[in-house]
């Protein structure tokens, strides 16, 4: 078709059991049985490692990423038995929290992903993390092995030093719709051949929340996850016509083709308006704001709701640990009216991994993250983690064995995702920009839902003072990199050769 973890809210008790060192041993890994283990054979990469015991400390947003690395530690463990590793999956909220904590403390994970908020750059120059050249045996030889544009300065590497491993592809959305095939089925819709508009999403939310009678609700999402109120808008605002880029703050929102942020756009106003629009409807599960994305995800399968929008990273979840819920996927709602538009990413991946910089586990964590560079351990991950979080080597999902529904998801990727410009690729000096930009707030998301729950009113007001909060940001920071030596100007963000229904390839840069 041309498509056109359930967690308790942390207490601060929780959180310093997390951050602090003494709090390691009761989060380490519990031991997998063997039989578990025994599909992934952990090679020797060259690296020197510890004889002492030690515990390796390792914090990601999980989901599907949880469920490779439950098997690969188990592996890795039996493959050195002096190392232990202490794994948390954690929801984004949470991770908000815990790294920033663990930083000022002095006890941070040896590994973890950013909070969203933070930029690599500003990582950087604070101190919260160390390069990985010196970690990661023949690092030069398997950073070549990579495919082009991974690796780019002021998102990866710094200063001629690398400081971040993005490991999958970005080549992916996380607002696609996914629902329950019976629950569609009598309400009279099949969005796998007639994919639902605004419109319909709307009256298919309405319909199944009257045929629910209390039961299960229209929609479901993770309400008080912060970033998902942004995810949102910005996937429905872009296909709409409100192209721009997504990621970082130096890039999401922004519409290459003007210069100029998203968020006062009508296509933006809209999608906040749809979602409160759904909200009066009485179309969403109660209780939505006080859940996250995985909560979210969990109620699916016990029949809660009939539709979510979030990523491929339920498909392989519910097909291993709910094979009884029938359940399709779909693009996400496209607009009533004009073109549909596909969505753009920056060159370079997905999940970048970074060592807190006063690590004393480094060397442990290089020798995974050469087995995760590798094309053997691309290919694990692409068999257990599948269309979730695409494998970033092309040549291992050709090696690897996907489920129908999988395979479905990344055809509809390759079709609604494009690589957009990226300013940092164009003037390296948006490094130094990147250093001294800050999330203004309340951000983009905290309006969305301030909006939601009533706590803020006048949708195109507010849209509005996002716009020129985050321009008077970008506008500063551009002004405190370029006293610092940087030349940048607003110009920088401007693409005029951008078509985009096209990969945005290394060419055009030379064409501007």
């Amino acid at each position: 078709m041309n498509w056109f973890d359930k967690k308790e809210k942390l207490s601060r008790r929780q959180l310093l059991k997390l951050v602090g060192a003494a709090g390691a041993s009761a989060y380490l890994l519990p031991l997998v049985e063997q039989a578990y283990a025994q599909g992934i054979s952990i090679p020797d990469s060259g690296a020197t490692l510890p004889s002492d015991n030690v515990t390796l400390r390792w914090v990601d947003s999980g989901d599907q990423k949880a469920v490779f690395f439950n098997e690969f530690f188990a592996a890795y463990q039996a493959a050195h038995p002096n190392i232990k590793v202490a794994y948390d999956p954690l929801p984004w909220n949470e991770i908000a929290q815990v790294v920033p904590l663990g930083i000022r403390n002095g006890t941070a994970h040896d590994v973890f992903q950013l909070p969203l908020s933070v930029s690599g750059a500003q990582a950087v120059s604070e101190g919260w993390v160390q390069p990985l050249d010196d970690f990661i045996p023949n690092f030069a030889e398997w950073k070549a092995k990579f495919p082009p544009g991974i690796f780019l300065p002021g998102i990866t590497d710094f200063e001629g030093k690398t400081y971040s491993f993005p490991f999958t592809s970005n080549k992916r959305y996380g607002t696609h719709l996914l629902y329950n095939k019976a629950i569609m089925e009598q309400a009279g819709y099949d969005p796998e051949n007639e994919p639902l508009t605004w419109s319909s999403f709307r009256e298919a939310a309405k319909k199944i929340t009257e045929q629910g009678n209390g039961a299960y609700y229209g929609f479901i999402m993770g309400g008080n996850q912060i970033n998902r109120w942004a995810d949102v808008v910005r996937g429905f605002g872009q296909m709409a016509g409100a192209v721009g880029g997504t990621g970082a703050q130096i890039t999401a929102d922004m519409n290459f083709l003007t210069g100029e942020y998203s968020y006062n756009t009508e296509e933006y106003i809209a999608a906040v308006e749809l979602l409160l629009q759904l909200r009066d409807d009485g179309s969403v599960f109660p209780g939505m704001l006080s859940i996250n994305a995985p909560q979210a995800r969990a109620f699916m399968p016990q029949g809660a709701a009939g539709m979510i929008l979030q990523g491929p990273w339920n498909i392989p979840q519910w097909e291993r640990d709910n094979p009884e819920f029938d359940f399709g996927i779909s693009t996400q709602p496209l607009p009533d009216d004009g073109d549909v538009w596909p969505l753009a990413i920056s060159e370079g991946g997905a999940n970048g991994l970074w060592i807190f910089k006063d690590s004393p586990n480094a060397a442990v964590a290089g020798d995974i993250f050469h087995y995760l560079g590798t094309l053997e351990g691309q290919t694990q991950w692409a068999n257990i983690v599948g269309a979730a979080d695409p494998p970033v080597m092309p040549e291992s999902i050709a090696n690897a064995t996907l489920s129908p529904r999988a395979a479905q998801a990344l055809n509809m990727f390759n079709e609604q995702v494009k690589v957009g410009p990226n300013p940092v690729v164009r003037n390296p000096d948006i490094v130094q920009v990147t250093l001294e930009m800050r999330t203004p707030e309340p951000s983009f998301a905290q309006v969305i839902q301030g909006l939601y729950t009533g706590q803020l009113s006048d949708v195109k007001a507010q849209m509005q003072d996002v716009q020129d909060r985050y321009t008077a940001e970008l506008e500063r920071a551009i002004a405190a990199a370029n006293e610092k030596g940087a030349d940048v100007s607003r110009d920088d963000w401007v693409f005029s050769n951008w078509d985009p229904r096209s990969d945005y390839g290394a060419e055009k840069y030379d064409e501007l």
